[in-house]
């Protein structure tokens, strides 16, 4: 989808349209850009940035509260409209997914006609525009999706794949973040053509396992299935202080109200886990993370407070100003596919009576 959240506002606020919007926390606040618009982005404006960086490239930004609710609510129609056309769909996040559709219901040979359809489906159900990526696998048709939006289609047929990788500068690839991008450009590769002339072994000494993946597909090589289920590896929150905070009552205070969030979302979907990480943001941005597993589960919000000091104190917390904390849990399961041991003592057990 085309700037998600920031279009969803734009579409149920008729005042908004054709401005600057930003969705995310208040311009003089501590959050960050969840989306923007594509008006906002003329000024430089991204995704994850500071509100207040932000409010300072476009003062004229118009700056409103994220409505998860409301976007989930478009997310089920969307995705309905993929399920039309096939059952191979791989939901990526609420605007995104990857369809295989070698095989449809419609019969289409054409992944470009089928395209093309279901964005206009789209808008005629939603109001909104969703650009498309056509090619032979996951790899190159995310990469497409990217190249004309908004509004776009992008289609790369699988005689092209040499030459378009060859061209495609590396901060293009998908896969390729910032600190990798300036990695590779310290070793000469700015394009598709210069990682070519690495072999598999040389990526892998300059860039560990990833090193693999990136010899892949910079020759087109991407063997990934759709999958139409993808297993959730994590449950997480987090919250950005409007002020920055040092006192460890206070900290521990949010940390348990982090604890008792992520504690209710394993419970709604019916899983523990295994890994405990905690996240912490200091007042200059440097992002640390303290992460521990478990022998016994964790499922409640008990489970989780009771390994969080440890983590923390591995931590400059109490020392250094922190913006921002963060609680996961990954390593999950089902609860009651596997036997658990409780941990002492027994909260739920009668205390015997001595005679």
């Amino acid at each position: 989808m085309d700037a998600f959240f920031a279009s969803v506002e734009q579409l149920d606020n008729a005042e908004l349209r054709g401005k600057p919007v930003i969705v995310g926390g208040r311009p003089g606040g501590r959050g960050v850009v969840a989306a923007c618009s594509y008006e906002a982005r003329k000024f430089g404006i991204r995704s994850a940035m500071p509100c207040s960086k932000a409010y300072r490239l476009c003062p004229s930004a118009i700056f409103t509260k994220p409505r998860m609710a409301r976007y989930k609510e478009i997310s089920m129609q969307i995705m309905a409209i993929f399920h039309k056309y096939t059952d191979h769909v791989e939901q990526l996040s609420v605007d995104e997914a990857f369809l295989d559709i070698t095989i449809n219901r419609y019969n289409e040979p054409s992944a470009s006609i089928l395209a093309e359809r279901i964005r206009k489906d789209i808008y005629s159900s939603t109001g909104l525009t969703a650009s498309a990526g056509v090619s032979c696998n996951k790899f190159l048709a995310k990469v497409a999706s990217d190249i004309n939006k908004p509004n776009g289609i992008a289609i790369i047929p699988p005689a092209d794949v040499l030459e378009f990788l060859a061209r495609l500068p590396i901060g293009k690839f998908y896969g390729v973040g910032k600190a990798t991008e300036k990695k590779m450009e310290r070793i000469g590769v700015t394009t598709g053509a210069d990682l070519r002339r690495f072999t598999r072994e040389e990526l892998i000494f300059h860039f560990g396992k990833s090193g693999g993946y990136y010899y892949d597909i910079c020759r087109g090589d991407d063997p990934r299935p759709v999958k139409a289920s993808r297993t959730r590896k994590s449950i997480g929150s987090e919250t950005t202080f409007a002020e920055d905070i040092r006192d460890m009552q206070q900290i521990m205070a949010v940390l348990g109200e982090l604890s008792e969030s992520v504690a209710g979302s394993l419970l709604k979907r019916n899983v523990g886990g295994y890994t405990l990480t905690l996240k912490v943001r200091y007042h200059d941005f440097v992002t640390v993370t303290r992460s521990a597993t478990v022998v016994s589960p964790l499922f409640t919000h008990e489970d989780i407070m009771f390994c969080l000091p440890r983590l923390l104190n591995n931590t400059e917390a109490g020392n250094n100003k922190i913006r921002l904390l963060g609680v996961a849990v990954s390593g999950l399961f089902t609860r009651n596919s596997i036997p658990v041991q409780l941990r002492l003592p027994f909260p739920d057990a009668p205390i015997p009576k001595q005679p």
